[in-house]
């Protein structure tokens, strides 16, 4: 039999849970400013009645790990209480661009320290639930090392150093998950890493060759991890499990110039990227992030939707869509509104506004992929499930 993600729902919920350093010094905490950490039962109580048992989620590395090797879990405790009095099963991100003060992500202990706190965290929900646990070790190794690494826009603040924070990130997501296999072995995993789509600014081919060469760094992480580049790293093929595709409005570009807008001739189908990555790994594939803003998000997750349908159509194996943000949040740079999710912000006791048309374009794709399922199953199977 073909692998499986084996995820609850089709369809997932996205808890935002960056937690990096600003140049500024100030620590982003988007668990505690979209206060999903105090009002988490309600959060899981209406994404599951929306028909989502399956999400993202995360584990604030910086607040559990109060000293080194010395783990706190009441920030996390509540938050997978109510995930299970819910019903909905959990990815946890172990370290969304977020890491404890003093701790040198450039040293040889990085790695170390975050494989000592997956280990522990492993254990932490193995003593939770007998549920097979998922983890996202760390998330979008491929942006923070562009951002952090080469841009400054957040922690660890370098420049001209993204190459080195990449193979940095990829050491400590290989320790994580050896420790955490370590403790339980069914331990599922999903490497999450941005889909882009580059392309020349001219017909010249050295703007050709420079658009493909960046088109293609986002396989490096993948590639790392699995051992087929930088095998010194640790890498193997079973350190890819899932892969997960994060797809935005803007991830595709005119190499050093802007966005391609949607409908023009460069603008690269997305069930072609899923394609491409399917065959290039031969693994589960999920969109692992997608979203879009404020008017634009019903008709986002119409054509994402409709590409993830034509590329399973096609035999690619995409077996979950998570809308990310699922939550209005803050933004990172100015705390501006950004109106982003299902749910807005939430009252004294946790109660959400629904952004409607958003929830109605999630039913008619639910029941259009759950129809598109059925049509698909051997008629037996479709006795039994019913």
């Amino acid at each position: 039999m073909p692998p499986t993600a084996g995820l609850r729902s089709f369809f997932l919920a996205g808890f935002e849970c960056a937690a990096q350093k600003r140049g500024d010094g100030r620590r982003l905490d988007l668990l505690a400013s979209t206060r999903h950490d105090l009002h988490a039962r309600a959060d899981y109580a209406a994404v599951a009645a929306h028909g989502m048992r399956a999400a993202r989620d995360g584990m604030r590395w910086h607040r559990i790990e109060v000293s080194p090797g010395f783990y706190d879990w009441s920030s996390v405790a509540p938050m997978a209480k109510a995930a299970a009095e819910a019903g909905v099963q959990v990815i946890w991100d172990l370290c969304h661009y977020g890491y404890p003060d003093k701790l040198d992500i450039w040293s040889a202990s990085f790695p170390e320290r975050f494989a000592r706190f997956a280990k522990a965290a492993a254990r932490f929900l193995r003593n939770e639930s007998d549920d097979v646990p998922y983890f996202c070790p760390v998330n979008e190794i491929s942006y923070w090392a562009w951002a952090g690494g080469d841009m400054a826009l957040f922690n660890p603040m370098a420049r001209r150093r993204g190459a080195e924070l990449k193979r940095q990130l990829v050491r400590a997501a290989i320790a994580a998950t050896d420790a955490i296999r370590e403790v339980e072995p069914r331990a599922r995993f999903i490497c999450a890493e941005p889909a882009i789509n580059v392309v020349p600014a001219s017909a010249r081919q050295a703007d050709q060759a420079a658009a493909e060469n960046y088109r293609l760094s986002q396989f490096e992480a993948h590639d790392m991890l699995a051992g087929r580049v930088a095998p010194e790293l640790g890498g193997s093929p079973d350190k890819l499990d899932i892969i997960g595709l994060n797809f935005y409005p803007d991830n595709q570009w005119v190499h050093g110039g802007g966005a391609i807008p949607m409908g023009h001739h460069d603008y690269k189908p997305f069930s072609e990227m899923l394609a491409e990555t399917h065959e290039r790994y031969g693994r589960p594939v999920i969109v692992s992030e997608t979203g879009a803003e404020r008017s634009a998000r019903p008709a986002w997750l119409n054509y994402v939707s409709g590409e993830v349908q034509a590329a399973r159509q096609s035999g690619v194996p995409v077996e979950a869509v998570c809308l990310y943000p699922i939550l209005d949040y803050p933004g990172w740079e100015n705390d501006r509104a950004c109106e982003v999710g299902l749910l807005g912000s939430p009252d004294e006791s946790g109660r959400r506004a629904v952004y409607q048309p958003l929830a109605e374009e999630l039913e008619r794709q639910q029941a259009r992929f759950a129809a598109a399922a059925e049509s698909a199953s051997p008629p037996l199977l479709r006795r039994v499930a019913s």
